[in-house]
């Protein structure tokens, strides 16, 4: 169950439309390293955890990205608010304003949709936190990206160094999780071994 603040995670106030950031801004929305893919990506996987604290930090941190998600879709709407359809086809928009107008369509800067095939959930904990921690290393280098993208704009670029900030813990929790998940197989390996499992005779310490 989750319970729904109505109010951003952080405050977004941006002054002056611009809808050429909008347009790249987006793929943080919609994209394949965006906020929408790493939402469902982290609560699918929680299922496939084997302990409560590695679900836990999926849980936590999945419901998070769609906080994010909200602040993204905020930046992409005030950035395009009121702005005419002559602005948005100058800015690049024409194609992305005659399917959509001025809604917020998941899709990345290069204008294709967001697809589920830009997730991972592999159902093994290792496989599965280890992308993760990918995951998590090209939000941020996108992060990076962007406010090169927008540094004529401190409302903007505000807004997503918080968001590249939360990217880099998001980061360190999937380690600790990945920590926990590897001593938690290692220590059952080792059960496993020294019950007789292992009658090669060979030692697999090397």
């Amino acid at each position: 169950m989750y319970h729904y603040v109505k109010t951003l995670q952080y405050p977004i106030n941006i002054k002056c439309r611009n809808p050429k950031l909008a347009q790249v801004i987006i793929s943080q929305y919609g994209g394949p390293d965006g906020e929408l893919g790493a939402s469902l990506r982290y609560l699918s996987q929680r299922f496939g955890m084997p302990d409560q604290k590695s679900k836990a930090i999926l849980n936590d941190i999945g419901t998070e990205e769609l906080a994010h998600l909200e602040m993204v879709g905020t930046l992409v709407h005030q950035l395009t608010d009121g702005a005419s359809a002559e602005e948005l086809e100058k800015a690049g928009m024409g194609p992305y304003y005659t399917d959509h107008g001025w809604g917020v369509y998941p899709q990345a800067a290069a204008g294709y949709p967001y697809t589920a095939a830009s997730m991972a959930v592999k159902g093994d904990p290792v496989a599965d936190l280890t992308e993760d921690l990918a995951a998590e290393q090209k939000a941020r280098a996108t992060y990076e990206k962007l406010i090169d993208l927008c540094k004529d704009d401190a409302d903007v670029i505000d807004v997503l160094r918080y968001l590249r900030e939360r990217e880099v813990v998001h980061f360190q929790r999937f380690g600790e999780a990945l920590n926990g998940v590897q001593e938690k197989l290692y220590q059952r390996n080792k059960f496993y071994l020294n019950n007789g499992n292992n009658n090669c005779g060979c030692d697999n310490r090397n």
